[in-house]
């Protein structure tokens, strides 16, 4: 048994995860959760305006770092590139002084981040979201091959895979600039958006998903798999929950009728309404209904009529990438 830890730096969260490598007998591997954190920091905030991180948004992500470096100290890890491994993903990519965000997490990790390239990015979501496919689950079966949607805070990633490497694992990949702080701050400005805000947020995501299916065939999906959270506090609502339970939230499928209607009651409520949602992180109450309108796009442009929210991401990618 070792212990790994994995951080994933997006536009809008921070989020590590911090997991034992366990090795069963022959070749079988589990990676066993020891710790879940997600901060929100909104690294990405106004770099699509301005092309570069903010000072405010540097400060929130290097306070959320330190204390993710004394929780992988407390678990008996040395931070280093052996068993630490951070990515950075699309507000990184776009930053001109991502120099100064890279020193800052050096200096705090040990490690550096990898800025990921938008299909290293969908590659480890794919892992992350389906390693756990081939074991009964005990519902109905998820049928390869699957697509997974990671929708970020700037950027929405879309990988078509099939359920072993054997079968060929990842046969088509793409990353769009279409995630739900990107889209919110580019169009969504009332409150609630006006039907003209919405209508041109819906055009340039469907000018998006036009690019995205030149490179992804999309309705050849057996299954629909979304990622990140967007997706899963849609699950979360669907599922009428009090409060946000990733247990009960991962692995559950919404159909086509309570995405649409779940996503119009977000673009025509208030921040107040959105707030006192139970299953509502505080950081996402302005930027889940940008991100509900992407994910009901997506969903309508594979036919499929529901997807499956899965707690399991790029993050667990990055885990599994850890193991010896």
């Amino acid at each position: 048994m070792s212990g790994v830890a994995a951080i994933d730096c997006g536009t809008n969260s921070i989020r590590l995860l911090i997991a034992e490598i366990v090795h069963m007998d022959g070749d079988e591997v589990e990676v066993v959760d020891l710790d879940r954190r997600m901060e929100i920091v909104r690294l990405g905030e106004g770099v699509d305006e301005t092309g570069a991180f903010a000072p405010q948004a540097l400060e929130r992500t290097f306070t959320a770092l330190r204390g993710y470096a004394e929780a992988i100290r407390a678990h008996g890890i040395e931070p280093g590139p052996e068993a630490v491994r951070m990515v950075a993903t699309s507000a990184t990519r776009d930053a001109a002084n991502r120099d100064e965000f890279v020193e800052g997490v050096q200096e705090i990790l040990g490690v550096e981040p990898e800025v990921v390239t938008g299909l290293d990015e969908a590659e480890l979501s794919f892992v992350g979201a389906t390693a756990e496919f081939d074991v009964e689950d005990g519902r109905e079966a998820h049928a390869p091959p699957f697509l997974v949607v990671d929708i970020g805070g700037g950027s929405t990633e879309f990988v078509l895979g099939a359920e072993s490497e054997q079968d060929e694992l990842i046969r088509a990949s793409l990353s769009v600039n279409t995630g739900c702080v990107r889209m919110a701050e580019r169009h969504l400005h009332g409150d609630p958006p006006t039907r003209e805000q919405i209508d041109a947020a819906t055009a340039d995501i469907e000018a998006a998903l036009d690019e995205v299916e030149r490179t992804v065939p999309l309705r050849e999906a057996g299954s629909v798999v979304c990622v990140a959270g967007t997706a899963t506090t849609v699950a979360g609502i669907a599922a009428d929950l009090p409060e946000y339970d990733s247990e009960r939230i991962h692995h559950t499928r919404v159909g086509v009728a309570d995405l649409e209607r779940i996503t119009a009651e977000l673009l025509r409520s208030t921040h107040e309404e959105r707030a006192a949602i139970g299953v509502m992180h505080p950081g996402r109450v302005d930027v889940i209904g940008a991100g509900a309108l992407v994910l009901s796009r997506v969903v309508a442009r594979t036919g499929a009529d529901h997807f499956t929210a899965s707690e399991q991401d790029i993050l667990d990618g990055v885990a599994w990438s850890l193991v010896p």
